[in-house]
């Protein structure tokens, strides 16, 4: 290939959460969902997501492709506060009841709540995770974190054949539908692609094992990194960046008056 047919290669602009270390991203992510977890209560949890969507610029992630990867989150946040509205401790005014099932201004309250709740602790994984490369994470989680090098390298591997596992599907539904047997039975079509994805999984898992194992990756001797992973001033700002923001959100809570523990 000559260099005039050689093909224009595309970086995207390196975002300011991109220089923040993948292991301080990790506890930024807990930082930012534990404390929801202690109350349950709509202010909180739109504060939290408010703040977190100002922060969007610094993540380099278009709001479309957040919206994308917010939708399974979207469709299944109501299902959590089915639960609540239909059988949490009635309060208040009743509008609606049948055997334990009671709907009541609590149950209501409750339920919405839930609802953004889910969202808040789900945004922070997508934000943050969103342009993390798994190299980099493995990198950080041997050299900051100091888990172990099998370990690792053995989630790194399983991560790099996730975009297999779309490929193989996509060719198993273009192969059904060339031999006609594609296009009725939605279900069951799934049913039986999904079987033979698992099949397909195993047998390139123990390939991938065998593979790793023969190029020495499951030795216990100490391993060497070509790519070192450290912890520097902006992570100590990332953090501050996220006391300061469940700080805003904890404290809107208290202020409005909505604050509740979860097991209140």
């Amino acid at each position: 290939m000559t260099a005039v047919e050689a093909p224009v290669r595309t970086e995207r602009a390196a975002a300011w959460l991109d220089g923040v270390n993948p292991v301080t991203k990790i506890v930024l992510a807990l930082l930012l969902s534990v404390p929801l977890l202690a109350s349950i209560d709509v202010t909180s949890a739109l504060v939290a997501i408010a703040l977190q969507l100002l922060c969007l610029p610094l993540t380099g992630l278009a709001p479309g492709t957040v919206m994308k990867r917010m939708l399974p989150i979207l469709v299944f946040a109501p299902i959590a506060g089915i639960s609540m509205l239909l059988y949490a401790q009635p309060g208040g005014t009743v509008y609606w009841s049948f055997w334990y099932a009671t709907i009541s201004d609590d149950s209501i309250a409750l339920a919405a709540a839930v609802c953004v709740r889910v969202l808040a602790l789900g945004l922070p994984t997508i934000l943050l995770f969103g342009r993390t490369d798994p190299t980099e994470l493995a990198d950080a989680l041997a050299q900051v974190a100091r888990l172990p090098s099998r370990f690792v390298l053995g989630i790194l591997a399983g991560t790099r054949t996730l975009g297999l596992f779309l490929d193989d599907w996509r060719s198993m539904g273009l192969a059904r539908r060339a031999r006609g047997v594609g296009d009725t039975g939605a279900v069951r079509r799934f049913f039986s692609m999904a079987f033979v994805l698992l099949v397909f999984a195993v047998r390139r898992g123990t390939k991938l094992a065998m593979a790793m194992e023969a190029r020495g990756f499951g030795s216990g001797i100490p391993r060497t990194w070509s790519r070192p992973s450290r912890v520097g001033l902006r992570d100590l700002v990332a953090l501050g960046g996220g006391v300061a923001i469940m700080a805003l959100a904890i404290g809107a809570a208290v202020a409005a008056g909505t604050f509740r523990f979860v097991w209140s």
